[in-house]
């Protein structure tokens, strides 16, 4: 059987790890066929610095010599998970490998790490960006940018797509400049961390379309107004509804009123994505289903609480939820609490 199982590895460039049995280890061949498959979550475990010079697109990246490195990513990744573990070459990683194993993630290492990936020919990302990967019901690709807050940045066959995006936050800055002009942007309401002029503008080309509702439409100047309920076909293959995002709690509905803010459903060559914008886990997300993809806000008072957010995730049932809007909330916890429920919870830089 042994016998077996070892051909069965070297068919797919795996090896058992040297004096361990609990993770793998892939050569280059095999470590690119692995994360070609959108379950696996791919973790570059190196330095924030090393990681900003060059990494495998679609990586996550959290320092294996952090003192919270498990918890970390704990809080990132499903248990249960399979991780695709790389450093630099392929040391740190074995050794971040084996600590994730013991915690029940099914562990694939690089061996030889980003230097054999590179050696290889294979192209390395330098944008500092967490970038998730998805395919679509046809097999096409969707990529998904964390940029920071609420701003995201989905690229789709040839196609830009920006939601609520802005060029400061905090200290975190934006280039958008440096970014491709977007095919359809995005804004749920007018609050400075969803609505920036700026942002738009350098957004903006001949073929871009502003959608929007009134409210931000109004104070652009431009744009095409969606209202709650209102439902476009803006490509062949994509789709776009606009769903309520208000409050509900006392002493905090004139955060988000009813009626005025938008958040939208995306559908993507058949990829359901629902960006809940500002909101409350409101009655009406009993009515959003088939959801590939989530991203609920987070961020009391303004939006939910991590309670509310769960119970949210429960009713509308996505396969994946990103929290997202988050600033100093915890969620550790989140992940856990929808195990149970067969949803993976994948917590990025949405601050």
């Amino acid at each position: 059987m042994k016998k077996i199982i070892s051909c069965l590895l070297a068919t797919l460039g795996l090896t058992s790890a040297c004096g361990q049995a609990n993770f793998e280890n892939a050569d280059v061949k095999g470590f690119a066929q692995l994360i070609d498959d959108p379950s696996v979550v791919l973790l570059d475990v190196r330095t924030a610095a090393e990681f900003a010079e060059g990494h495998i697109e679609g990586a996550i990246n959290i320092d294996q010599a952090q003192g919270d490195f498990v918890e970390k990513t704990k809080a990132a990744v499903a248990a249960g998970k399979k991780i695709a573990v790389y450093c630099r070459s392929g040391r740190r990683s074995a050794n971040a490998a084996g600590r994730l194993a013991t915690e029940g993630y099914q562990c694939v290492n690089l061996a030889g790490g980003i230097v054999a990936w590179k050696e290889a020919g294979k192209r390395v990302a330098t944008d500092t960006y967490e970038v998730d990967i998805f395919k679509t019901k046809s097999g096409k690709t969707v990529k998904f940018h964390a940029l920071v807050h609420a701003s995201i940045r989905i690229e789709y066959d040839g196609k830009e797509i920006e939601v609520d995006p802005v060029t400061k936050l905090g200290n975190k800055v934006i280039d958008y400049a440096a970014m491709p002009k977007a095919d359809y942007l995005f804004v749920t309401h007018e609050h400075g961390d969803h609505y920036n002029p700026e942002a738009i503008k350098l957004l903006t080309g001949e073929k871009t379309r502003f959608i929007t509702n009134k409210r931000c439409a109004d104070m652009f100047g431009a744009g095409e107004v969606m209202a709650n309920g209102d439902k476009l076909q803006i490509a062949d293959d994509i789709s776009v509804e606009a769903v309520p995002a208000y409050n509900i709690t006392e002493g905090r509905t004139q955060f988000h009123p009813k009626g005025r803010d938008n958040g939208y459903i995306l559908t993507v060559d058949g990829l359901r994505i629902y960006i809940a914008g500002d909101t409350e886990d409101i009655p009406e997300m009993a009515a959003i289903n088939d959801i590939d993809i989530a991203f609920l806000p987070c961020n009391q008072p303004y939006t939910m609480t991590t309670a509310q957010l769960v119970k949210a995730a429960k009713t509308v049932k996505p396969k994946v939820v990103f929290p997202y809007h988050y600033g100093q909330t915890d969620l550790s916890d989140v992940p856990a609490q929808l195990k149970d429920e067969g949803i993976d919870v994948r917590i990025r830089h949405y601050e």
